[in-house]
């Protein structure tokens, strides 16, 4: 039973990693050279997806607060920025090295090495493994005009410390009082020894990050931190993730950075076990005092309410885009008799309506479609036009990608002025009045 559970969650990875090539979310990066390991480019529909989920999560975090800000950083800084947050010294991972074939592996995925292991003992072959070493996963990059005269400096390992060194300019100009937040979206670089699990683990990676500043007291920060945490969690489940698919996991002991008062992940069931979707995280004064350490700049806080200085806390909200759209993804396949069904929430999906003419072939329908998706078009949804094949197959075509609706023009609408509107998750049509049909959609969208 067990066995069988496994296949079945394996070829569902499967099915998602064929289904993102063939259809245009995501395709292996710079493939026509061979390919990149642990980097991916996004096509048409995966761009839309990525662009969805960060403006839900920008409209949440952001839009829709009154005590936070947005940033956007640069990804290159000061390497003493690194020096400040602890990267350049311990920003490593456990590595060992097969004296076999000399591929390198992290120590601490037993399961990834074990299966190494077989793969030489089906070849009759000895395993022998290198002594754990450190090994750093900051990314170099070399900056200036003469060679042999570059400065080495690093792609950003996290988007986090481009907050934190922006603290004072931030507060300086603007009126916002603690407790308040910087958010960011932004690409961040680490140079993993064994990136898989397709878009999971990447050496190249996009985070949406919440970077929240409080008094530094005791009860008070729990009491931030409980809330967002749990507005975090919610915010996966009203895009439309199966609750019995997410949990909460707390750092163990072993776990937890020195500096962290707490650390809780929110984890999604994937085909490869249960993984981390977003960490939120209780950073104490860490980061600001870091960096009031290592740049001499006076990074504390005046409360004109009690007339006392302070170094603020930080509680940090730190979710992967990549992550959260493989696994919006996984959650959403489902499959119907021969019909595969993307059931992306309304607001993720990279198309919210697709327009069809019932035949191709004959011009009074493909100008009447024209004219209903010029007109929705305008209305400000994101639509596409469709008139391959049956209208059978452009049904199957739209439910495979998410489209949540169809519009059909047939006979009758050139009679009645009016169109077929049909359901992605149902399959069930209604008749609407060409009119009525901006307000159609938006109601059924909203």
């Amino acid at each position: 039973m067990i066995a069988a559970e496994n296949r079945k969650q394996d070829n569902l990875m499967e099915k998602i990693v064929s289904l993102a090539k063939r259809r245009g979310f995501i395709y292996p990066g710079s493939e026509i050279y061979g390919g990149l390991k642990g980097t991916w480019d996004y096509g048409p529909l995966g761009s839309e997806l990525k662009f969805n989920i960060k403006q839900e999560w920008w409209k949440a975090m952001v839009r829709e607060r009154e005590d936070v800000v947005g940033i956007s950083a640069s990804i290159l800084m000061n390497p003493k920025v690194w020096e400040a947050s602890g990267h350049t010294a311990g920003f490593t991972d456990p590595l060992v090295e097969c004296k076999t074939c000399h591929q390198r592996f992290r120590a601490d995925q037993e399961d990834i090495i074990k299966e190494h292991e077989n793969q030489h003992k089906e070849k009759k072959e000895k395993t022998e493994w290198t002594e754990e070493k450190k090994f750093n996963l900051l990314v170099e990059a070399k900056i200036g005009v003469i060679e042999g005269e570059k400065n080495t400096t690093y792609l950003r390992g996290e988007i986090t410390q481009g907050v934190h060194v922006n603290f004072k300019n931030v507060l300086n100009s603007s009126r916002l009082k603690i407790p308040f937040g910087i958010a960011q979206i932004g690409k961040a670089f680490r140079n993993e020894i064994t990136p898989g699990n397709f878009t999971y683990r990447s050496i190249e990676f996009e985070q949406m990050e919440l970077q929240y500043y409080i008094e530094p007291d005791e009860n008070e920060s729990m009491r931030q931190y409980e809330f967002w945490k749990n507005l975090r969690m919610d915010w996966y489940k009203k895009l439309g993730i199966n609750p019995d698919n997410l949990r909460f996991r707390e750092h163990t002991k072993d776990e937890l950075v020195h500096y962290a008062r707490a650390a809780w992940d929110i984890e999604y069931k994937t085909p490869f076990g249960w993984k981390e979707c977003e960490g939120i995280h209780h950073r104490g004064d860490w980061d600001l005092s870091r960096h009031q350490q290592f740049s001499k700049e006076d990074m504390s806080y005046f409360d004109e309410a009690i007339k006392e200085k302070f170094i603020p806390w930080v509680i940090e909200t730190s979710g992967g885009v990549d992550r959260a759209a493989l696994f919006f993804l996984l959650d959403a396949y489902s499959e119907e008799n021969d019909r595969v069904i993307l059931k992306l929430h309304p607001k993720l999906a990279p198309y919210k309506v697709a327009v069809f003419p019932l035949l191709a072939n004959k011009p009074q329908l493909v100008e009447k479609a024209r004219e209903v998706y010029k007109m929705l078009k305008a209305g400000n949804f994101n639509v596409t036009w469709d008139d391959r094949g049956n209208i059978g197959k452009r049904y199957y075509s739209q439910d495979e990608i998410g489209t949540p609706y169809c519009v059909t023009v047939d006979f009758e609408s050139l009679e009645n002025d009016d169109v077929t509107v049909r359901d992605r998750d149902t399959a069930k049509q209604e008749r609407v009045k060409i009119k009525k049909l901006k307000d159609c959609i938006s109601n059924k969208l909203s």
